[in-house]
């Protein structure tokens, strides 16, 4: 795969390669480390952030995020993402997700080892469409042994639960059994839901993603996780309607914790306002819905991102192809050979 552009932003690189079917984008980040951007008692993380200040990240030889495409553009039609613009999701190759997860850790060659390196299948696509994921999940390990050795490696799949995967359950108990069993726990899995109003979801997923009473059946049919606990991510918006004791009937808080984010400031969002007023600079976007989920007996882990994050490009639902450029100061600089 050759880079055709290398965008550097605050907290890493957005890279656009010119991969099997056309050009396909993904990131290689820093994080700025959880005791700034998480609040999650159950984690003894208790600090109500009041905006996340821009900084400098860990090093990545502590905390590494590559996060790639597995499709080019995508078929999801969310209301709140830029990716379909890109075009219809067609799926990457699994060179294409070898080559790009390669292509970002080549960045850095003078490092030589993480004590964690997150891949996360979520820049552009639905993934459970594309079955090379779960090949390429299971052989990481030999992909980036002659670079960075035997770190420790945590995948993350994030799906929309589309309702016209026929194969959707099989392809999650498949991704279950690398999480438990193939990565003995150090692996995630997310269900998008942002809303327990199916009214709500049918219109921000575009009626293409299954009713949550549907998610939550299928939910029920896949193992107890190894590690930490299966993730319903709720992506709050000014309007969300999150019910919590609904959620908790339909889903186990033994089995799964709940994540909520800021609405990302996309040009989807923008155009559909759809927004999280005050979501960056102060807490109280989430303290009721936190409160209420935790009285349910949920875990809440509360991710808030910077501003050079969001407008960097670098947050989920973002995508470069779809003609949007960062907001904060950035350079394309040299592509490395």
């Amino acid at each position: 795969m050759k880079i055709i552009k290398n965008i550097k932003v605050p907290t890493g690189n957005i890279l656009i390669g010119d991969g099997e079917k056309g050009k396909i984008e993904f990131l290689s980040i820093g994080d700025y480390g959880k005791e700034k951007n998480v609040k999650a008692s159950f984690m003894s993380l208790d600090n109500e952030i009041e905006g996340v200040p821009n900084g400098d990240i860990m090093p990545l030889e502590k905390k590494w995020v590559v996060t790639i495409s597995t499709q080019y553009g995508c078929s999801m039609g969310c209301k709140f993402c830029d990716v379909p613009k890109v075009g219809h999701g067609k799926n990457a190759t699994l060179s294409d997700l070898n080559n790009q997860i390669i292509k970002a850790i080549k960045l850095h060659p003078e490092i030589t080892g993480t004590d964690r390196l997150n891949i996360h299948f979520a820049r552009m696509g639905e993934p459970t469409f594309n079955e090379g994921v779960l090949h390429c999940a299971q052989n990481i390990k030999k992909v980036i042994y002659p670079y960075l050795g035997n770190s420790l490696i945590h995948p993350v799949v994030s799906t929309m639960m589309p309702k016209q995967n026929r194969n959707l359950l099989r392809y999650l108990k498949h991704w279950c059994i690398l999480k438990n069993k193939f990565y003995r726990g150090n692996a995630g899995l997310q269900f998008s839901i942002n809303s327990t109003s199916d009214s709500q979801r049918n219109y921000l997923f575009s009626g293409r993603a299954h009713m949550l009473k549907d998610v939550a059946d299928m939910a029920l049919r896949l193992p107890d996780p190894v590690g930490r606990k299966y993730a319903l991510n709720f992506a709050l918006s000014d309007s969300s309607i999150i019910n919590a004791s609904l959620l908790a009937k339909l889903f186990s808080p033994k089995k799964f914790m709940t994540k909520i984010t800021p609405l990302h400031m996309t040009t989807a969002c923008s155009t559909n306002d759809i927004k999280t007023t005050g979501g960056y600079t102060s807490y109280t976007p989430y303290k009721k819905i936190e409160e209420e989920l935790k009285d349910a007996g949920f875990d809440v882990l509360v991710f808030i991102p910077s501003i050079d994050e969001d407008l960097g490009r670098i947050t989920c639902g973002n995508a470069i192809l779809s003609g949007t450029v960062p907001e904060t100061e950035y350079e394309v600089s040299e592509v490395p050979k």
